[in-house]
């Protein structure tokens, strides 16, 4: 095996050497830092020493006790690899060579409870374990990505200089502090890549109203795209679709869009953003939308034996609705932008309802600021709700921000237009659709909910509030139909 140069101890080591563990690792390398690397088959060290020596000092090592014998103390070692049991096995690998305050770091996107179970486990032994979400992708990770790590305090304070000499810079700040306790950090994560979804969501609901509502080519599409970028839209995810739509395929001649499957995929955190927000009772729509749509997307042999076999009622064509191309961009536009900021504020409502849950104490002003930059959901509005936190850090929702307000007043009826043109056109946009009604729900005086709790009175006794005094009752449904105190 090929042997760094360097004979000083390594400041921080990566087990998994993969696409993101190897770029993490040269990350650290080319910031000045003398970096351990271990992997199970040896082949990916010899071949991240053989290729990018020149990036700065590794030192490999072929077995785990060798990879913590190069490490200074407190040792701190991040894990790369698969989630799930091959996490266990490389955390308890560690464990039995490591002592006591040593770190092991947890890089990869672990459920947060797995977290939870891991530090508590591994603090039993003397060790700290940190659950650190990093986002960026393959690109963040070489590059600067954002970086999310829960765990301990002393951690941080031991492990937070290498993480900021990594990571992406934005205004000079690095994009990455401590969000809190335990799992805290994997959480905050998992809720970025539900953001995530329904960002990605939303886009494709814009192309799919400018594709086949105004029969606009990919060509043309990207375009627009690149054009919105300039603006309020400023964002990494608009920036890159517009650089899908552009590509064609070399063996085809088509666009790459129209011969890429149409099956969305997904690695479960978007399912587990839907999940935990269930169980914390906030409703996240706008991201539930977006998971089922790629379910529903995945659905081929359904999707199959529908086409051309279920009503349609009475559509309309672009033309029949006598509407303006020019127009109907700018509604678009601002439809994507609408339900884009109820996206991001369900997120935030659904950390506050988890930092509460747990006493994480999470800082919401600190994730917006780590988002600017490095990670897959980094958008120049972040910069907006870093301002909405500063002039209000208990703000109830974010769309009730003076800023995010007066955007609103000019969004609003673009957005209700658009709902009801992909409604007549008989497009697909669910969470245009649900993000509006969220909105609309947000803000009405009176909710149907009234009349769901006469039903779950009448049939099950489960007591309902009144609005004009105190108390819990019960209606005698089933006798004379008198109200009693419960």
């Amino acid at each position: 095996m090929p042997m760094s140069t360097e004979t000083s101890l390594a400041q921080i080591g990566v087990v998994g050497l993969a696409v993101m563990g190897s770029n993490l690792a040269r990350n650290f390398a080319r910031n000045g830092n003398t970096v351990a690397v271990y992997n199970r088959s040896t082949d990916k060290t010899d071949k991240l020493i053989s290729d990018y020596a020149t990036d700065g000092n590794f030192i490999p090592s072929k077995t785990i006790e060798d990879f913590v014998a190069s490490l200074e103390k407190p040792r701190r070692a991040i894990i790369m690899v698969q989630a799930g049991h091959a996490t266990d096995a490389v955390i308890n690998q560690l464990a039995e060579v490591m002592e006591e305050g040593d770190i092991i770091i947890d890089g990869g996107n672990a459920l947060y409870t797995d977290t939870v179970r891991r530090e508590r486990e591994i603090a039993a032994r003397g060790l700290h374990f940190v659950g650190a979400g990093i986002s960026g992708g393959e690109e963040g990770a070489l590059n600067g990505p954002s970086i999310m790590p829960g765990g301990p305090k002393e951690s941080w304070d031991a492990l937070g200089p290498l993480l900021e000499s990594i990571a992406a810079v934005v205004d000079g700040t690095p994009c990455v502090t401590h969000i809190g306790p335990d799992g805290a950090g994997h959480f905050v994560k998992m809720v970025h890549n539900g953001i995530e979804y329904a960002d990605m969501q939303v886009i494709g609901e814009a192309y799919q109203l400018l594709r086949f509502g105004a029969d606009m080519s990919p060509a043309e599409i990207a375009d627009v795209f690149a054009e919105w970028n300039k603006g309020d839209l400023d964002s990494y995810l608009i920036e890159i679709t517009a650089e899908v739509l552009r590509q064609v395929d070399a063996e085809t001649g088509k666009p790459l869009v129209d011969v890429i499957l149409d099956a969305a995929g997904q690695k479960g955190t978007g399912r587990w953003t839907v999940k935990e927000a269930l169980d914390l009772g906030v409703p996240t729509t706008a991201i539930g939308e977006a998971v089922f749509a790629r379910a529903l997307s995945s659905s081929l042999g359904q999707r199959a034996a529908a086409q051309g076999n279920l009503p349609t009622g009475s559509l309309k064509t672009f033309g029949e609705l006598g509407l303006d191309k020019a127009e109907f961009i700018e509604d678009v536009r601002r439809a994507l932008y609408a339900s884009k900021l109820v996206a991001y504020s369900q997120g935030f409502d659904e950390i506050k309802a988890g930092s509460d849950e747990h006493q994480w104490d999470v800082d919401p002003r600190d994730l917006a600021t780590i988002w600017r930059g490095g990670c897959i959901i980094r958008a120049k509005f972040l910069n907006r709700i870093v301002e909405a936190y500063d002039n209000n850090a208990e703000l109830p929702s974010l769309l009730l921000d003076p800023y995010f307000k007066g955007e609103l007043e000019g969004l609003i009826d673009p957005w209700r237009k658009v709902v009801i043109y992909a409604t007549q056109l008989g497009l697909p946009a669910p969470v245009f659709t649900s993000s509006l009604s969220y909105y609309d729900s947000l803000r009405a005086e009176r909710l149907p909910a009234a009349i769901i709790q006469g039903q779950r009175d009448f049939f099950g006794a489960h007591t309902y509030q009144r609005i004009d005094k105190e108390g819990t009752f019960h209606t005698l449904w089933s006798g004379d139909r008198s109200e009693i105190e419960s």
